[in-house]
């Protein structure tokens, strides 16, 4: 703003009047061109705020004019401001307007010069409009106060429009404490106490307050306890801090000292009064969400805060906040928040500002996420089919827009819909195989649904819809007829590879079992080919391929004609063989069970004849009589009949072969079996024999005669009764039919009833018993899956057959084939492997099944029990939860028990054993987890003399006919009345009677005992008697270097053995006592055993070397301590590498120890040959070590010619390693005798006794044979004594030592090699006297 240099001051003043008289002022006129000429602001809109008024006369209105002036001189203001303030008002109208009056006149604003500029500031009581202060540059801005607040200085007069206003009235609602007691009559206003405080408070208020600008009341509110608080308002306009302190100081001094007030105590509060508004109310991230905090006053000083972050908000990227007036009393601030995040979620704060005064508003900003529930993956037939992909959010809101968008190799359009109810949006689309041809089978769009809220968020979802082609099939063009008993094959071939499932069926909508077809699926396409090997009229008919691919299927037929022809079983012949006299003639029959139009011819060699047809009932018969002399006789031919059907499809009978004789030596003549020489065997199918049955029911079978003498006798009769016979004809039918599952139930049903209407027939004919076996056999390849109504009629069947009335049949049965018992028992494996059923149990008197199925989770262990009463058998399974819980949940885990079995089950002749219990299978449905285990307890029914043997019924042995094996099984434990046994595969188990072994209570058992505890204990005692000997004469005899090296080593060897010993004891104990193998214990003390023991090898190894190296590197000189420590590594270290290793190779398998002892397996992992091998090794090392050294004494080198005492010395090494590595070595060799079946009793007594002296034998031979050690210890204990008698005695042993290998004596000690325990160095056959037979057994092989 310029301002003229005459110019020095300006002032505006508010007229208010009041007129009766409708007026239009025009102030310009009257006022400003006297004021403003001449003083540059004349040319300025004079009136900066004018009301033009129209009422009636009657109506006093009132008016507000302001007046700007201008004075050159300053010292003028003063002056017009006392003379304003002296005035009364109102002032009356004079005779121009005497109808208006003058209220009020007061300066409002005063612009002086500053420095170049102007500043306009405000009179108390008046501030600028916020709208000035936001677009004018303040007086404070220098001062860095914030622009946009309330001021009371402008730099410049604001051009039009509104001058300084007189600040709106606030009430300060006040308090203050007086430090009086406070008294209850305070509560009451109508109380002396309370009016007398109330005008004293408010006398001395009113003289504080006046000085406030504005001041116009203060009212005492009330009194409340804490000394006395007084409340008050104050009505003011504004106030400064400072007016404020210098207020509250003269009120406590106006106020009685009595009063006692408190002057720190005063508190203001100023309530401003405000609305908060959240736009949206429910925000979603990604909105723009807007707080509008709408508040009294035209003050734009607003601050934004986040409650829990407590920061203030300033002007982002992200946040926004502008503050209007949206009239003069009322102002708003806008806070935005762009683009919204749950972490901006919280409680925000608007807090305005109102001169000194603040208020505050809380809003809470929730910010919830978009959440899309769809289908991820879809899949969809392009098949002209509507589908609809759908998309919900889970929070129900009126979305603004929901759009689709879709990207892939391949357009699919479709229509969406949004259901606002729901907050679901479906977009349905139709995709048609032209959209989707077979080249783009299997491709994958991408479908997006994006929910957009009216603020700005948005959230996508992806589905991913794959879409496949509709198969187009094509089938084997050419038409299909063949006759019965034929093959053909139908094709289907698919251009597309997805499919569900495959399968065929008939035109009625049977579905043809799937053993039937195959299919097989390629990158590009699939086929599936349905093959019938031999073709019966039940497969006549049109048949459908069907490719089901989720809910479509695409479907060919083929019509197929099975023109009908007799297949070639079903033709009976008779005769099957016959000899013929050249002189007469033989009748030829071919029968079948149908009446059809066929062309039979009889054919003899290159001969045929045309045959001649006869009825009967149902059967049909073609025959023709020929004539022997009508071809060249004696010879042999082979008849047949040649069938051949409308189709001209033919097929040849069974062959029937006629001897044609002259008859010398005939001597057996029948009508209807023929003529034989002696010994003639003729078999003749039982139809057309002399066997009596039902006429009205065909028989099957075969029987043999054999002409003995002048007669024809039966000599095997295989007969099979009529209905036994009719169920033998509908099996073979019923596994040829395209629905042979579904027939299957009612056919097992039908066996059940029949067999045991039958059952007298199966106990008096093998042929009935091998039928109905035969009959198992096939069905049980059919089903996939048995129920258990199925099971009971099978086990009914099995049930009868397995009587006691029919084990003479068996016994002729197993005459004629030895593998019908093996044939049955893998037919009862088959059906429970295939049942599928809840946990069931069926008992019949021959046969119990326990079943149960295996839940998800964690499946209880498998324990079934079975008794027999009738049989005085009885038998447990148990399979361990840890065992099952490996198996797939569904799986069935079933028992079939069998108490007749045993006897009819082949035995095994070459090993004279027999099953003596319950024969038990146990089939697991699904494949079993490896390592598995199957703990089973049969009674014991053992004969005096037989050890039980744990078998399983293995059907690869002898040629596939089944026999007994122990591979994988194991006896547990024995006990009076009980076998326990543990195997690692399933199947049928059961125990034998092994007369190999030696009975618990026989002569044999007793005296290896006997052996075994007696030398264990010399043994250890010598061992013990070793070490304190040493002990005793180690300064004597440790006085050169090779002499302390070979004490060390005897005295290793003999500490490793007794520890082994001991060890031995603990394993012993364990199975001693038929204890349960605990799993920790046994592997500790196996462990254990097989360190010490192969540090007893080598120790002997260790001292073997140090005699080599002592005689032949003689120039060689080694520090004892680095011989100490080689020694020690090599018998310690080595057999600890070893033990660790085999441990850590095998335990973690559950195969370190074996089943039945506490030493080192060999059935399943050879962890004995850890043992073997190195100790055989040694044993040889040491024996041509041996050889070496008696070489290298007898001749040495020249030069090598130890001392007299290191002579000695080595000579003893060369003494005991001598002896005791050939004792160790024989043991090994008495031990391997042991491992073939029926050895004689000697091998298992000598390796037995040999052993169980080891410890003994290192005491002689080791320790006392040593001259050096006599010595010592004659010395030691009888120096005085001995001495006449020392140089007897050293004569002596010169010529011929105590311990000498020519001495009585030492040949004596020479025949005690061995040590206690029965060996047995057995394979998992051996069965012989072992640790799985004797308790005592002390072995170090097994």
């Amino acid at each position: 703003m310029k301002s003229p240099r005459r110019t020095t001051l300006c002032f505006v003043m508010i007229v208010m009047y009041s007129s009766q008289a409708a007026l239009n002022l025009n102030l310009e006129s009257v006022v400003y061109p006297s004021l403003l000429h001449g003083h540059g602001l004349a040319g300025e809109d004079p009136v900066r705020q004018k009301r033009t008024v129209a009422a009636s006369p009657s109506a006093a209105r009132e008016f507000t004019v302001n007046v700007e002036i201008a004075l050159e001189n300053a010292s003028f203001l003063e002056p017009i401001k006392a003379y304003l303030n002296s005035l009364s008002f109102p002032i009356q109208g004079n005779d121009t307007d005497p109808a208006t009056n003058i209220l009020s006149i007061e300066v409002t604003a005063v612009c002086s010069p500053t420095g170049n500029e102007i500043w306009c500031s405000c009179e108390t009581g008046y501030h600028w409009p916020q709208e000035r202060c936001l677009h004018n540059l303040t007086c404070q801005e220098h001062g860095g106060s914030p622009a946009g607040h309330h001021c009371s200085c402008l730099k410049g007069l604001p051009p039009k429009g509104h001058f300084c206003q007189l600040q709106r009235d606030v009430i300060l609602r006040m308090s203050v404490r007086l430090n009086v007691g406070f008294q209850e009559d305070l509560r009451n206003s109508s109380s002396a106490l309370y009016r007398s405080y109330k005008t004293d408070l408010e006398t001395a208020f009113w003289k504080g307050y006046s000085i406030l600008p504005g001041f116009k009341l203060v009212t005492v509110t009330g009194f409340r306890p804490g000394s006395v608080i007084v409340t008050y308002e104050v009505t003011t306009t504004t106030a400064s801090p400072e007016l404020m302190h210098k207020a509250h100081t003269q009120v406590t001094q106006s106020l009685n000292q009595t009063y006692r007030m408190d002057s720190s105590s005063f508190q203001v509060t100023y309530s401003i009064e405000t609305k908060f508004s959240i736009i949206p109310e429910s925000a979603f991230e990604g909105d723009t969400v807007t707080l509008v905090c709408e508040y009294e006053g035209s003050s734009p000083n607003v601050s934004w805060y986040h409650a829990e972050k407590g920061f203030d908000i300033q002007n982002s990227s992200r946040f926004s906040i502008s503050t209007s007036l949206l009239d003069n009393t009322t102002s708003v601030s806008r806070f935005t928040i762009h683009n919204i995040t749950q972490d901006d979620e919280g409680e925000y704060i608007c807090k305005p500002t109102l001169d000194i005064f603040e208020s505050e508003a809380r809003k809470k900003v929730n910010v919830m996420p978009i959440r899309i529930s769809e289908k991820k993956y879809m899949n969809v037939i392009c098949d002209s089919k509507p589908v609809s992909l759908n998309c919900c959010s889970e929070i129900i809101v009126n979305w603004s827009k929901v759009e689709w968008k879709q990207q892939g190799a391949i357009n699919i359009p479709g229509s969406p819909e949004t259901d606002t109810d729901t907050s679901c949006s479906r977009y349905t689309l139709t995709a048609s195989g032209t959209q989707c041809p077979s080249g783009s089978s299997g491709t994958t769009v991408v479908f997006t649904c994006e929910f957009l809220s009216a603020y700005g968020a948005r959230e996508s979802k992806d589905i991913e819809v794959t879409f496949t082609s509709v198969a187009n099939l094509t089938i084997t063009p050419d038409p299909i007829s063949v006759s019965e008993g034929q093959s053909f094959s139908i094709k289907c071939i698919s251009d597309v590879s997805n499919y569900d499932e495959v399968y065929w069926d008939n035109s009625a909508g049977i579905k043809i079992y799937e053993r039937f077809y195959t299919t097989r699926r390629y990158p590009d396409g699939a086929e599936s080919v349905l093959t019938v090997k031999t073709s019966t009229r039940e497969w006549n008919g049109t048949y459908r391929c069907i490719f089901r691919y989720k809910n479509s299927y695409r479907v060919m037929a083929k019509d197929v004609t099975v023109h009908p022809l007799p297949l070639k079983p079903n033709i009976l012949v008779d005769p099957l063989q016959a000899a013929v006299l050249c002189t007469s003639s033989q009748h030829i029959k071919c029968c079948i069970e149908e009446d059809e139009d066929y062309r039979v011819t009889v054919h003899m060699g290159s001969l045929s004849f045309p045959a001649a047809k006869e009825v009967n009932g149902k059967q049909v018969c073609y025959t023709y009589n020929f004539m022997a002399n009508s071809i060249s006789c004696p010879e042999n031919v082979d008849a047949f009949c040649h069938f051949t059907n409308a189709a001209n499809n033919s097929v040849r009978s069974p062959s029937m072969k006629l001897n044609l004789v002259s008859g010398e030596i005939i001597t057996c003549q029948d009508p209807l079996i023929g003529v034989g020489e002696p010994e003639k065997v003729v078999e003749k199918l039982c139809r057309f024999s002399q066997v009596h049955r039902s006429p009205r029911s065909p028989i099957g079978g075969v029987i043999t005669y054999k002409c003995v003498g002048s007669q024809w006798k039966v000599k095997r009769n295989e007969c099979i009764s009529a209905p036994i016979n009719t169920l033998l004809q509908l099996a073979q039918a019923l596994i040829k039919s395209p629905s042979q599952d579904k027939k299957l139930p009612s056919y097992l049903k039908d066996l059940s009833v029949s067999t045991d209407k039958a059952k007298h027939d199966v106990s008096l004919f093998p042929g009935d018993l091998g039928a109905i076996i035969s009959i198992l056999d096939l069905l049980s390849m059919v089903p996939t899956q048995v129920d258990s109504e199925m099971m009971m009629h099978v086990l009914s069947t099995v049930s009868v057959i397995l009587g006691k009335p029919v084990l003479n049949t068996w016994k002729m049965s197993q005459q004629q084939q030895t593998n019908q018992s093996s044939q049955l028992l893998n037919s009862v494996e088959r059906f429970s492997r295939a049942l599928r059923s809840e946990s069931s149990s069926i008992s019949h008197p021959n046969v119990q099944m326990k079943s149960m199925v295996i839940k998800s989770g964690h499946p209880k262990s498998y324990k079934q029990s079975f008794v027999f009463l009738d049989s005085d058998l009885w038998g447990n399974v148990t399979i361990d939860e840890c065992q099952l819980q490996h198996l797939q949940p569904g799986s069935s885990v079933v028992t079939v028990a069998f108490p007749t079995l045993k006897t009819i089950l082949a035995q095994d002749t070459q090993e004279k054993n027999s099953a003596n219990s319950l024969v038990m299978t146990t089939i697991v449905s699904h494949r079993l987890p490896t390592p598995f285990r199957i703990a089973m307890t049969f009674k014991n029914n053992n004969p005096p003399g037989w050890v039980p043997r744990c078998v399983f019924w293995n059907f690869s042995l002898a040629n596939h006919t089944g026999g007994w094996d122990s591979s994988g099984c194991y006896v547990k434990e024995v006990t009076e009345d009980s076998v326990s046994c543990s195997c690692d595969h399933l199947t049928s188990f059961s125990i034998l009677m092994s007369p190999d072994s030696p009975d618990p209570s026989s002569l044999l058992k007793i005296l290896l005992d006997i052996i075994s505890y007696i030398g264990l204990c010399f043994s250890i005692v010598s061992l013990a008697a070793c070490l304190v000997v040493e002990a005793v004469v180690w300064k004597s005899v440790t006085k050169n270097r090779t002499s302390s090296m070979r004490h060390i080593c005897i005295v290793n060897i003999a500490t490793s053995l007794l520890v082994a010993d001991i060890w031995f004891i603990v394993a012993a104990a364990i199975h001693d006592h038929h204890y349960p193998l605990n799993e920790t214990a046994c592997v500790a003390a196996t462990f254990f055993i097989h360190f010490f023991y192969l540090s007893v090898f080598f120790w002997m190894l260790t001292l073997g070397l140090m005699l080599f190296y002592r005689l032949v590197f003689i120039l060689h000189d080694t520090s004892k301590s680095l011989q100490k420590a080689i020694a020690f590594s090599l018998g310690y270290g080595c057999p600890l590498v070893i033990s660790v290793i085999t441990v850590g190779a095998t335990q973690p398998q559950e195969v370190y120890t074996r089943k039945n002892a506490c030493w080192l397996n060999w059935e399943d992992t050879k962890a004995l040959l850890a043992f073997v091998i190195p100790a055989l090794i040694i044993v040889v090392v040491n024996v041509t070590i041996t050889v070496v050294v008696i070489t290298k004494i007898l001749r040495p080198s020249i030069g090598d010619k130890p001392s007299k005492q290191e002579k000695s010395s080595l000579f003893q090494i060369s003494k005991s390693i001598g002896v005791l590595t050939p004792l160790l070595g024989l043991t090994w060799g008495f031990g391997l005798a042991t491992v073939f079946q029926g050895s004689n009793a000697v091998f298992h007594i000598v390796f037995t006794l040999l052993n169980a002296f080891q410890g003994l034998f290192i005491l002689l031979f080791g320790c006392l044979w040593d001259q050096k050690v006599q010595e010592a210890l004659l010395n030691k204990f009888s120096r005085s004594r001995w001495s006449s008698q020392h140089s007897k005695s050293t004569s002596l042993a010169s010529s011929t030592p105590v311990f000498s290998m020519s001495s009585p004596i030492s040949r004596r000690f020479n025949n005690l090699f061995g040590k206690t325990g029965t060996y047995n160095v057995s394979t998992p056959e051996t069965t012989s006297s072992s640790l799985e037979n004797t308790s005592s057994a002390y072995s170090l092989l097994n």
